[in-house]
């Protein structure tokens, strides 16, 4: 009898198969539609959000122009302070009617603006009424920025038409340094 010798191969064994290896597939069409998502959404919220430009109109040198006495609202602004009185200055630091802004509250500029807005539409001599009205801003050497832009910001809220930005004059200068 001859003997038989059948080789065994140790790596593979008898009823299991070898698996196939295959690379994985990920499907990234839910990844592109997320990218376009994105990408649409940052384009429209920038569009939305443009930044508004505010005109401002600076008076030109020169001899000063008359300004009804009615119509004016002048504010000053110094050092965390804002002021404000009606008409001319002769007359409003006479009449101790310059007056200050408790707070600096946005909501106060606002209702004073209104209040002298409402009071031009009341007289019957003013036919423009609340467009006749001129909102002057002194600001101090040491005002802030953020205060002037503040009342900028309220004129343009409550449709003020005619404003302008302007030194102080030496008597408003001093009565600004007393009250410091």
């Amino acid at each position: 009898m001859t003997d038989f010798k059948t080789q065994i191969n140790e790596s593979r064994r008898a009823g299991v198969r070898r698996m196939k290896k295959s690379l994985p597939r990920i499907d990234m069409t839910p990844m592109v539609d997320l990218g376009f998502l994105l990408i649409s959404f940052f384009v429209f919220t920038t569009e939305l959000t443009r930044p508004a430009v505010m005109n401002l109109y600076m008076p030109k040198d020169g001899p000063p122009m008359d300004l009804g006495e009615s119509m004016a609202l002048t504010f000053l602004v110094d050092q965390n302070k804002i002021y404000y009185y009606h008409g001319d200055w002769k007359s409003a630091n006479i009449h101790s009617g310059v007056r200050e802004i408790r707070h600096k509250e946005l909501k106060e500029i606002r209702r004073i603006i209104e209040i002298k807005q409402r009071e031009l539409d009341l007289t019957l001599k003013n036919k423009g009424g609340r467009d006749e009205m001129m909102m002057l801003i002194k600001p101090g050497k040491n005002a802030s920025y953020k205060d002037v832009v503040d009342i900028l910001d309220e004129a343009t809220i409550s449709l003020v038409k005619k404003y302008a930005i302007l030194k102080l004059t030496p008597e408003e200068e001093t009565w600004m340094k007393s009250k410091i």
